[in-house]
């Protein structure tokens, strides 16, 4: 004997309105708490990335002078004495040329001693980036 399945149900398949805005408040729920932690996070990674790049530039800067007995009068000599391969590129500013250089105070020994972000913007914990 074989048995009907009763399918003529008089509602159509689909979801309500109040379903969907439910499952829509959910979602933007979730949005919420994720969107500025996922930002905060690409901030924290150029601020690692812009330390990273300042220590690998002051390092050279001070191995240029201690191998050649001056210091370097621009990045470019850095990268011609092959200090390092390539001028980085600031991360926040996103440009080679942005780095502001700290000239010598000794008029008889001229050159770079410090190098900076070029970027206005502050850090999360509120310093100024230039200051770093």
């Amino acid at each position: 004997m074989a048995y009907r399945i009763a399918t003529g149900s008089s509602r159509p398949r689909g979801f309500t309105l109040i379903e969907l805005i439910v499952v829509m408040s959910i979602i933007a729920t979730l949005l919420m708490i994720a969107v500025p932690r996922y930002f905060k996070s690409l901030e924290r990674s150029k601020e690692a990335v812009l330390r990273q790049d300042l220590s690998v530039l002051r390092d050279a800067i001070d191995k240029y002078e201690a191998d050649l007995g001056h210091k370097p009068e621009t990045l470019a000599n850095l990268v011609e004495h092959k200090y390092i391969r390539s001028i980085p590129v600031d991360p926040f500013t996103k440009s080679a040329e942005a780095w502001v250089a700290t000239p010598s105070d000794d008029s008889e020994a001229p050159g770079i001693v410090d190098i900076h972000s070029g970027s206005k913007a502050t850090a999360l914990d509120g310093t100024a980036l230039l200051a770093w």
